[in-house]
């Protein structure tokens, strides 16, 4: 379906017109509901889509889905879905909570889904996620390899699920590096603050300009913002840094370097680098188009949406869906933390190992991460 720019009650007419019921009865129907930013945010609603996706190609379920222009419509969105009798009706995020919860009250015949909140529903399932611990690692690494010792964290809104990110984030990189400083900043209070680029592409100019030269966000499709603007400052001079900042290491000294880049950051300068979120983001910061030189993404904190949604759906069609609340860490591959070819030359084996075994201290109970 495409996005629906109509008020709510079109909103309802319009889904109530789409083929809903015509699938087979042995076929299992999903449907999907999106806002903030739609399923190709590039981020946490991207990586629940490509999950169902993936349930339609290898398990044979049929998947709708539809995007909200406003939190407001998506209670809409939601009930057409279970007035066509749907098997499983999936939300995203808080904004969906209420409205997955009230639908799912009128139907307590039918599944649902909620992804990345809790609903007291019990023929919810809420699929939570231990974001702390994936933003433990990857801020593990960023304290690893700050040139200045000072990290930003930009969070979407300024709600305890993004506290979660913070606080994880920040407990690693005091971890790797104890004397490093976290500056976090958030977009608003809203659900504006998820789809609000340009914001956090102020946010981000603002923490450089403090001397911050990694970046993590998590904000959703504003979390593009930060990306944009890593890659067009690329880099911080020494000259520009802060009063009481310096450049206390050159980590990337031997990483090749594009000939453009080598242009705009001569002299005394260190990279820019962004965490990604949610998904493998670290391609996106393959500015030049060669994974073989500097990258500008660090890492990505892996928040696999995809799996989740994936073995969800899965269970609805083996009969086997169980309402309540489960929550998806380490242990579970629920979070994580991404290397691949465009962020090998920048970490290092030692440093994997390093990052391993503070997994594994995580896994086994040894390191408490905080969430909040």
């Amino acid at each position: 379906m495409k996005r629906v720019r109509t008020p709510a009650l079109a909103v309802t007419a319009a889904l109530a017109a789409t083929p809903l019921t015509l699938a087979q009865d042995d076929i299992v129907r999903v449907g999907m509901a999106f806002h903030a930013g739609g399923k190709f945010d590039g981020s946490f609603n991207q990586g629940a889509y490509e999950g169902g996706q993936r349930a339609a190609r290898q398990l044979g379920v049929q998947i709708k889905d539809f995007e909200a222009a406003d939190p407001s419509q998506v209670v809409e969105g939601i009930r057409a879905f279970a007035r066509g009798g749907f098997d499983l009706t999936v939300g995203l995020g808080t904004v969906s909570n209420a409205s997955i919860t009230q639908v799912a009250r009128e139907n307590p015949g039918l599944h649902f889904g909620l992804v990345d909140a809790v609903s007291p529903a019990p023929n919810v399932a809420s699929l939570t996620f231990a974001d702390e611990q994936g933003s433990y690692l990857v801020g593990y690494l960023a304290g690893l390899n700050t040139s200045t010792g000072i990290v930003g964290f930009v969070g979407g809104m300024d709600i305890p699920l993004i506290h979660k990110f913070e606080a994880g984030y920040t407990a690693g990189v005091k971890a790797a590096n104890p004397g490093a400083r976290v500056i976090a900043q958030y977009l608003g209070t809203t659900p504006d603050a998820w789809t609000n680029p340009g914001r956090a592409k102020e946010v981000a100019a603002s923490l450089r300009a403090r001397g911050a030269d990694i970046l993590f966000a998590a904000a959703g499709a504003s979390g593009n913002g930060v990306i944009d603007y890593v890659g067009q400052t690329q880099c911080l001079r020494a000259a520009d840094l802060p009063a009481g900042v310096r450049f206390t290491s050159n980590n990337f000294a031997r990483v090749p370097k594009s000939a453009a880049y080598r242009q705009a950051c001569a002299g005394d300068t260190r990279p820019m680098f962004f965490i990604g979120v949610d998904r493998n983001q670290n391609p996106r910061g393959d500015f030049d188009k060669n994974p073989a030189t500097l990258n500008h993404g660090l890492t990505s904190m892996m928040k696999r949406a995809d799996n989740a949604v994936y073995a969800l759906i899965k269970e609805v069609r083996d009969g086997e869906f169980r309402g309540g609340v489960r929550r998806l860490g380490l242990r579970e591959g629920g979070v994580g933390y991404a290397v691949d070819r465009y962020n090998r030359a920048l970490i290092p084996s030692a440093q994997v190992l390093r990052v391993e075994a503070v997994k594994a201290g995580i896994i086994a109970g040894r390191i408490k991460v905080p969430t909040r």
